[in-house]
Order: structure tokens, then C-alpha cells, then sequence
């Protein structure tokens, strides 16, 4: 869920004037989804990731949907263990929140031939999948489609931060033995 509200919606949809505005900013500032390009989707706390199929449609891997509320929400995926892959409207998985086109690891695998990407993402539209935060979530789901790759840099990067979390805690711990020490062995 996100609480600021989509460019769109800041702009009065009756005027041409905003319209025309509109389109400048947005062509501007905003990168237009290609067929097979990755959409990172900034939601409050995490991100969403989803490949864009074309004609305004991504296809994702997101919770079953048994509520209305969960749906599109990688949190609930986490939640219950399973998720299922959906084609939906760019604007409703967004959902208000911010987003951009990033293909985060064309600079390290070659993506495969747009084709392929959109063939195989329509084939496991309505498959339940098994999600795990670790090994196969959103993120995962994505990159191996777009790469042959699952990989995710959000666990990567929380996996950094625990460690380097767990490092100081460690350092923490032993430099307060040590200063511990020394202030029995001077009295």
C-alpha cells in the first residue's frame, strides 16, 4: 500500500492544459516501459518487482488474492508461503506508488530476446508457485525471466546489512569483555 498519490492523479484530468503538461513531464522525466523491461514498484518497505508484457500490461508474481487488499502485495506472498503469477494493468499493480523501469543486471547478464521473456512470462500466468523470501520471490521471479537468472538484490542487500549488523554486535560484545577486563585487573 502507498500513500502518495500517482502523478496522474495530481493533475486535473479536464484540462487540456494539465494533459498537455502531463505528457512534457512525463516524457521528460519518465522512462516508458518497453516489452520485457523490469518494473521496480516502491511500496512502503519493500519493493515490488513485475515485467512489462506491453499495452500497458505487467505480469507478476504476487499473492493468491483471496483479499482484495493482499493482491499485488509481496508481503501476503510471504505470509502464506505461495503466490501466484498475474497479468494486470501497470496502473493497478502500481497502485499509486512510485516506480521506474530497471534493468538492474543488463550490465552483468544478457537479457534474453524480448520474445522469449514475453512467451515464457504468458506461460506461467495462473500458476501458483511456491514463495520464499530468500529464494523465490518477486524479485527472483522477474530476473529469470529477463535473464535466465533468479537473483534479488533486496536480499542480497538485507543480507549485507545483517551481516555487517551482526559483525558490530560481535565487535560490540568483545570490546566491552575487553574494557571489562582491564577494569577488574586495575582495581
Amino acid at each position: 500500500m502507498c500513500l502518495s498519490p500517482s502523478l496522474g492523479q495530481e493533475f486535473s484530468a479536464g484540462s487540456a492544459l494539465s494533459s498537455s503538461l502531463l505528457g512534457i513531464f512525463t516524457a521528460l522525466f519518465f522512462e516508458e516501459p518497453q516489452p520485457g523491461d523490469l518494473i521496480q514498484i516502491f511500496r512502503i518497505g519493500y519493493e515490488h518487482w513485475a515485467i512489462y508484457v506491453g499495452d500497458g500490461y505487467v505480469i507478476h508474481l504476487t499473492s493468491p488474492g483471496e483479499f482484495p487488499w493482499a493482491s499485488s502485495s509481496s508481503v501476503f506472498c510471504a505470509l502464506s508461503n505461495r503466490g501466484v503469477v498475474k497479468r494486470e494493468l501497470l496502473r493497478d499493480v502500481v497502485a499509486g506508488c512510485r516506480y521506474k523501469v530497471n534493468n538492474l543486471l543488463d550490465n552483468k547478464y544478457r537479457p534474453q530476446p524480448v520474445n522469449q521473456i514475453i512467451y515464457c512470462a504468458k506461460q506461467k500466468v495462473g500458476q501458483e508457485m511456491k514463495y520464499s523470501l530468500l529464494h523465490g520471490n518477486c524479485e527472483h521471479f522477474v530476473t529469470s525471466l529477463r535473464y535466465g537468472k533468479p537473483e534479488s538484490r533486496q536480499v542480497r542487500d538485507a543480507i549485507v546489512v545483517t551481516h555487517i549488523g551482526v559483525a558490530g554486535l560481535a565487535a560490540m560484545s568483545l570490546i566491552g569483555v575487553m574494557f571489562s577486563r582491564n577494569r577488574r585487573q586495575q582495581q
